[in-house]
């Protein structure tokens, strides 16, 4: 098993939002948005759900422009070159309607910055296609500025926190050959926030301890008073705190004593 295919809960709910977009009554609109906060697996989700529906998929970046995000689109859809971005768009919704599958499109919120997301309209008009948008937890409010977009939207489907259940397929990918304990793992899960990639990072950390350690079990005891990753910053340290090696406290009691 890989972290590409575990069953994790935001993979089923992905697959289940496109299956219901995918099988509408033609009448009802044919775009979605699966949305939540980084970390919670979407793009996972995204890959584990594009082989599942031979699904077109791109992932946005911040830098596009309209016109390559369309050039993008006809690459992943295997369409040969055509100039301007309304003879590609025409194309595109061209092999959307011939084959049904679906186009997601994922970081959909770099679409609203430089209005591609216009664009992605104009797709789902030339072939009634369901096309996913998946981006940040915001996605669906910023997609009300936009009503005839917000109004094509079928589901607006919200990306879940990693829980205990999550976890339980996590531990033998990023713990490979450790036995984690239900509390060791519930405390992870607690102290990440609900990120499946902090999960996964406090993992990867559980076992590099254990692989010094040469054990094969771990539990709270184990890890002790050691702060897992929480997403938080470090707190900044005082001279003091770093001890007598800051070069600042060094040059303090240099001049001092000057």
């Amino acid at each position: 098993m890989t972290p590409s295919i575990a069953p994790l809960r935001n993979v089923a709910a992905l697959i289940g939002t496109i299956e219901t977009v995918q099988s509408r009554e033609l009448t009802l609109p044919g775009m979605a948005t699966f949305f939540g906060p980084s970390g919670y697996g979407k793009t996972t989700a995204v890959t584990v759900a594009g082989n599942e529906f031979q699904a077109y998929c791109v992932q946005v970046k911040d830098c596009w422009t309209p016109t390559y995000l369309a050039e993008t689109i006809m690459r992943e859809i295997g369409l040969p070159k055509v100039r301007g971005v309304p003879a590609m768009v025409d194309a595109i919704g061209a092999q959307l309607g011939r084959s049904d599958r679906p186009l997601i499109i994922d970081d959909a919120q770099y679409l609203l910055r430089k209005r591609m997301i216009e664009l992605a309209r104009d797709i789902y008009e030339s072939s009634h296609a369901p096309i996913i948008l998946v981006g940040e937890e915001d996605l669906p409010q910023a997609l009300t500025k936009w009503e005839n977009i917000y109004g094509r939207l079928l589901i607006n489907e919200p990306a879940l926190p990693c829980n205990m259940a999550d976890a339980l397929y996590l531990a033998p990918i990023y713990c490979k050959g450790v036995s984690v304990s239900d509390d060791l793992l519930a405390a992870i899960v607690e102290e990440s926030g609900g990120s499946t990639r902090r999960v996964a990072v406090n993992l990867a950390r559980v076992w590099e301890l254990a692989r010094r350690r040469g054990t094969s079990q771990a539990d709270v005891d184990f890890w002790g008073d050691r702060a897992f990753d929480t997403g938080q910053p470090p707190v900044k340290r005082s001279p003091k705190e770093l001890g007598n090696n800051n070069p600042v406290v060094r040059l303090s009691r240099e001049a001092k004593r000057a």
